[in-house]
């Protein structure tokens, strides 16, 4: 564009020059060699721009001649620069769609056209086409040759780190995804293996370290950071809390700081200032975390702060918890309990019945059968909450992986992911209570499983009336054998239990039309 402009411009000139010219007219006379010449000036102007016409035409000529010879080589080797790029790109989309044939193919025609040297993508196909053919001991060697390359060394470390993983050779992956994070730590998959070996071995600091090099490279979002590092500070009090309380104290205040929700660094902070006889501060740590979040070990935590204090301090400690999140079932709970210990049955009573309605689970039957034996002792109710309690969904605990643990833990035993457990009902005990004003709906419950032997079949009978039980869905049938004896031995002890039917083969909902008020727990 710019030379069309400048073209334009000369011509333009030109124009002007020759229009002055010819509004001006004149003659030149020019005398060589004993000759005079005489010409008009519009001519003489002519023919100056000739002259210097031809010889620009001239010089273009002979400079092009004598650049032949490298302009058409260039364009031979442009041409094949060309069809090499072509050939690998036409190889690359092979090796991505699994066509390793047409991958090995374009392989050695792209390197016939371009130098690997030139072109390192021409490693790389190579190596995914070995991979492609099977042939993993060609593609680890040459993932390794990559190394000596700073070009393409994080490409031969990641490519040596999927082949390790694939071995199931954990410890060389997380050693090939060690270097490629020191180098860089904006990989995702280098930054995450690396975590995950840190946290393994208990290197807290390492591990906490990674994860500002990962914030300060915007691999992740700062609020996800800040939960990281709370993780890994709360695990690194709990690890320093016998050893060095002052310096879990100092990580477990700078957690809590970080997530103030967070209820196992709230509880490990909170506890270790209460061991330096700070209950003021550790009350508002855990009543924050409660707010956020009411948890069990928060109540448990914050009503016995003070060994001295009596039941009715704990129990109005309680209830300060209860005023700070109103309808929810923990905090009827944490009441409910902190009632019981003073002997407080009546509003005991009151709080396990009200979790119940906020959310009917295992525990609140379970108080509320404690309840109940304290204050009448009448076994026939507490067999018959304990039964509601087997059918119950189970409390929430701290679940990761299929992995159901009574304490936090800040990774995963199972995949070595950090922060993996949550704090949720399990999924495993299934089947729930449905009840109404006028009777007990009973779930049946599917037959055991082989390995179960007939003797720890148990009938129960309700005292409840007649009515036919309601069926659940399939997948709310299975209950643990251990689990189901241990409770029928709790529920059974003292009471005589009918006999199991005859016929093994009857399905539980045709045993219940014979009997209602018969249900079979395994």
């Amino acid at each position: 564009m710019i030379r069309l402009l400048a073209f334009l411009a000369v011509v333009f000139a030109l124009g002007l020059g020759f229009a002055w010219l010819a509004d001006r007219p004149g003659e030149m006379l020019v005398t060589f060699n004993g000759y005079q010449y005489q010409v008009t000036l519009m001519v003489a102007a002519v023919a100056i721009v000739a002259v210097v016409a031809a010889v620009m035409i001239v010089w273009w000529l002979i400079k092009s001649l004598w650049n032949s010879p490298y302009t058409i080589s260039r364009y031979f080797r442009v041409r094949r620069r060309d069809r090499g790029y072509q050939a690998l790109s036409t190889g690359m989309i092979a090796a991505g769609a699994g066509d390793g044939a047409l991958a090995r193919k374009k392989t050695k025609e792209a390197a016939k056209l371009i130098s690997s040297d030139q072109e390192p993508l021409i490693n790389l196909l190579d190596a995914q086409a070995s991979l492609l053919e099977g042939d993993h001991e060609g593609a680890r060697e040459k993932f390794e040759r990559m190394l000596d390359d700073p070009e393409m060394r994080l490409l031969g470390l990641r490519g040596l780190y999927l082949e390790a993983e694939r071995l199931g050779d954990r410890n060389a992956a997380r050693h090939y995804a060690g270097r490629a994070a020191a180098v860089a730590p904006q990989l995702a998959w280098a930054a995450e293996s690396t975590l995950e070996e840190l946290t393994e071995r208990g290197d807290w600091d390492g591990a906490l370290k990674l994860v500002e090099a990962q914030k300060s490279t915007r691999q992740i979002e700062r609020d996800a950071a800040n939960r990281r590092r709370a993780v890994l500070l709360t695990a690194k009090a709990q690890a320093l809390v016998d050893s060095d309380p002052n310096a879990a104290r100092t990580a477990a205040l700078e957690a809590n700081k970080l997530a103030p929700g967070f209820a196992p660094a709230a509880v490990i902070a909170a506890d270790l200032v209460i061991r330096q006889n700070d209950v003021r501060k550790a009350s508002k740590i855990l009543e924050t975390a409660w707010k956020a979040e009411p948890h069990p070990e928060i109540a448990e935590l914050y009503t016995h702060a003070r060994p001295g204090d009596a039941v009715l301090d704990r129990l109005n400690r309680a209830k300060k918890l209860q005023e700070l999140k109103r309808n929810h079932a923990e905090s009827s709970m944490a009441v409910a309990r902190a009632a019981l210990d003073a002997q407080d049955y009546a509003t005991a009573r009151r709080e396990a019945e009200a979790a119940i309605r906020m959310d009917r689970r295992e525990g609140a039957y379970l108080l509320l059968a404690d309840i109940e034996e304290a204050e009448t002792g009448d076994q026939g109710k507490v067999r018959q909450l304990l039964s509601k309690a087997v059918r119950a969904p189970r409390d929430p605990a701290w679940v990761a992986d299929g992995v159901i643990s009574e304490r936090w833990a800040p990774v995963s035993p199972v995949t070595g992911k950090l922060d993996a457990f949550t704090w949720r009902a399990p999924m495993e005990r299934l089947g729930h209570l449905i009840e109404s004003d006028a009777d007990v709906a009973v779930p049946a419950i599917a037959a055991a499983p082989p390995a179960a032997s007939a003797e720890q079949a148990i009938d129960i009978v309700a005292d409840a009336p007649t009515g036919k039980p309601a069926s659940t869905n399939g997948g709310e049938k299975d209950l643990a054998v251990a689990d189901a004896a241990g409770e029928a031995e709790a529920i059974g002890q003292g009471s005589e239990l009918p006999p199991l039917p005859d016929d093994p083969g009857v399905a539980p909902e045709d045993e219940a039309e014979k009997s209602p008020r018969r249900f079979r727990l395994f």
